[in-house]
């Protein structure tokens, strides 16, 4: 049965560990995407009461809603988090989403993430113990496989167990984010399950979206590397979904985006961590734009808020 867990417009934020903060979750936001989710968060950690795990768990000013994405492969310890988790935030959590898409070795390793896929029946108590555990929405990640394409049979278990959504990444482990991604297998998973199915996958431009969605019939789509550096594709998506049209963004939009993005981070953490932090979140707002390779090496040598903002000021000059 299909439920209405994330409304608007369902578009939808990737959970991306070590990037999608607080901080680039309320740009977002404030952008049009109608759903976020955290960083992937370890179930142990949780349990564990450790710091820095209840730091990713913060909501941002602008985050209507807030899907929590945790990562583990024991059923009694994700349903114990979840409970944590609950305790803790209460109506600031919207929804609990299993990791079974990670595909970086450190977490496959630990026969987490991606590796689930390759334990269905594991998956699947996941899923019925963190049900049991919350009257919240319970929804999975996955990719397509790990070494061969399981997707379909491994989506119809998840439902059998549970889930309340399916987000499918159309690549296998292997491929981590290289070639093409397959949208016809997203398009096979929707047509065998009666849940609500998000298509993940190569989603760059408002087109994008809107094609991975006819392709597919999925009922939401799912950015991930097309927001990097780039918020302003969320009000794009809606905008082109309304009315076939949407519009550019400046040169000049993009750095302003970046300073604010960089002064949000440093009030929020202290110049020294915020600054480190958005190094890598400056290339991506600069990508593309004259003189980005001699810009990249200055951000890369920044070390205060000041200097970040006339970087960003001189490129869109």
């Amino acid at each position: 049965m299909k439920m209405d867990i994330y409304g608007g417009e369902n578009i939808l934020l990737a959970p991306l560990a070590g990037i999608t903060d607080k901080y680039m979750r309320q740009l977002a936001a404030e952008q049009g995407a109608d759903f976020t989710f955290t960083e992937m968060i370890s179930a142990k950690g949780t349990i564990y009461r450790n710091a820095q795990t209840h730091k990713l768990l913060e909501k941002s000013p602008a985050e209507k809603k807030l899907g929590v994405q945790l990562f583990g492969r024991e059923p009694a310890i994700m349903a114990e988090a979840v409970k944590m988790i609950e305790d803790s935030c209460g109506d600031d959590i919207a929804l609990f989403d299993v990791n079974m898409g990670c595909p970086v070795p450190k977490v496959v390793n630990n026969k987490e993430g991606s590796a689930l896929m390759r334990e269905p029946m594991r998956a699947a108590a996941i899923v019925r113990a963190m049900k049991k555990a919350t009257n919240k929405p319970v929804t999975v990640k996955i990719r397509l496989g790990m070494g061969e394409n399981t997707a379909v049979r491994f989506a119809v278990f998840m439902e059998e167990a549970g889930a309340d959504a399916i987000t499918v990444h159309g690549r296998l482990r292997e491929q981590y984010y290289s070639g093409k991604a397959d949208w016809d297998t997203i398009g096979e998973v929707k047509n065998a399950v009666s849940i609500h199915v998000n298509a993940n996958g190569d989603v760059f431009r408002p087109e994008d979206a809107k094609a991975i969605l006819e392709h597919t019939g999925a009922d939401g789509v799912m950015v991930a590397r097309g927001a990097l550096g780039n918020p302003f594709l969320f009000r794009q998506i809606a905008e082109y979904f309304a009315s076939g049209e949407y519009r550019p963004v400046s040169l000049a939009e993009r750095a302003s985006m970046a300073i604010r993005h960089a002064k949000l981070v440093v009030e929020g953490e202290g110049e020294y961590y915020g600054i480190k932090e958005m190094r890598k979140h400056g290339a991506w707002y600069i990508k593309g734009m004259k003189g980005a390779a001699s810009a990249r090496d200055r951000i890369v040598r920044a070390a205060t808020l000041d200097e970040f903002c006339d970087i960003m000021k001189h490129i869109a000059e």
